[in-house]
C-alpha cells in the first residue's frame, strides 16, 4: 500500500546545469524538491503530465538533457546508451533518482487534459503498490512579466489555492480543480495532483512549499498517512 506521497516540479531548471548563470536563484526550488523526493521510500512510482501520454516507463533506461542545453546523462537504471526521445518528467524522474540513490519501478505518464474522474480511477489503481508514490507536476506559467506566457492575475490565486489543498491534504477540493481554468493558466500539474488525490486516503501533509522564480509556479509537498 502506498503509504507516502511527494509532490515536486519538473522543470530542467532543477538541474544545475542547465542553469549555470542562475544557479543561486534556483537553488530554494532544487533544495526543496530534491528534500521531499528524498523522504519517499523505494522503490518510486512515478506519475507525471506530458503531451505523450498515456505512456508508461520502466528501467533499464537512459536519457540526456543534450536537448535543454547541456549533455548531462541520467539513468533510470542499467546501463544503456541515451534515448534522446525521452520526455522532460522521466528525465528528470531520472535525474532526482540518481540524487536520492533509489530505484524507481516505473514513470506513468498521464496527458494533460486527462479528466478528473479518470485522474480518481488511476489513483485507485495505484493504491495498492508498495512503493513511494512520486508526483510531478507544475503550477501555472503566467506569473508576472517573467513568465514563459503572458502575465495573467488569475495564476496567484490559483496557484495560492493549490497550495492551501496540498497543504491541506484536501483531496476532494484538489479534485474540484477547474480543468478550462488549469489549462488556460498552463498548469499541466492539474492532472498529476488529481491522480494524487484519487488515491484513498486518509492523508495528512507533512510539509507544502510553493515557489515561481522565472513567472511559474512550482509546488512541492509531502504525504503520508496519519
Amino acid at each position: 500500500m502506498i503509504t507516502r506521497a511527494a509532490v515536486v516540479p519538473h522543470p530542467p531548471l532543477l538541474v544545475p546545469e542547465l542553469v549555470a548563470g542562475a544557479a543561486a536563484e534556483t537553488e530554494s526550488v532544487r533544495a526543496a524538491t530534491l528534500a521531499a523526493a528524498g523522504k519517499l521510500p523505494g522503490p518510486w512510482l512515478v506519475v507525471a503530465v506530458d503531451d505523450s501520454g498515456p505512456a508508461t516507463f520502466v528501467p533499464p533506461l537512459s536519457g540526456t538533457f543534450l536537448g535543454y542545453g547541456v549533455d548531462v546523462p541520467v539513468s533510470l537504471g542499467g546501463d544503456l546508451a541515451p534515448d534522446p526521445r525521452i520526455p522532460l518528467p522521466v528525465l528528470i524522474t531520472a535525474w532526482l533518482r540518481e540524487q536520492c540513490a533509489v530505484e524507481v519501478s516505473r514513470v506513468e505518464l498521464v496527458p494533460p487534459d486527462l479528466a478528473p474522474s479518470e485522474c480518481v480511477s488511476f489513483g485507485q489503481q495505484l493504491a495498492g503498490e508498495s512503493a513511494g508514490l512520486l508526483i510531478l507536476g507544475d503550477g501555472s506559467t503566467r506569473h508576472g512579466l517573467r513568465s514563459p506566457g503572458s502575465n495573467d492575475e488569475r495564476s496567484g490565486p490559483f496557484d495560492e489555492h493549490v497550495h492551501d489543498l496540498l497543504a491541506a491534504a484536501d483531496t476532494d477540493g484538489l479534485l474540484a480543480l477547474d480543468l478550462e481554468l488549469a489549462r488556460e493558466l498552463g498548469a499541466q500539474g492539474r492532472a498529476a495532483w488529481q491522480v494524487l488525490a484519487g488515491v484513498p486516503g486518509p492523508w495528512r501533509c507533512a510539509s507544502a512549499e510553493f515557489f515561481a522564480p522565472f513567472g511559474v509556479g512550482y509546488h512541492v509537498a509531502v504525504w503520508e498517512r496519519p
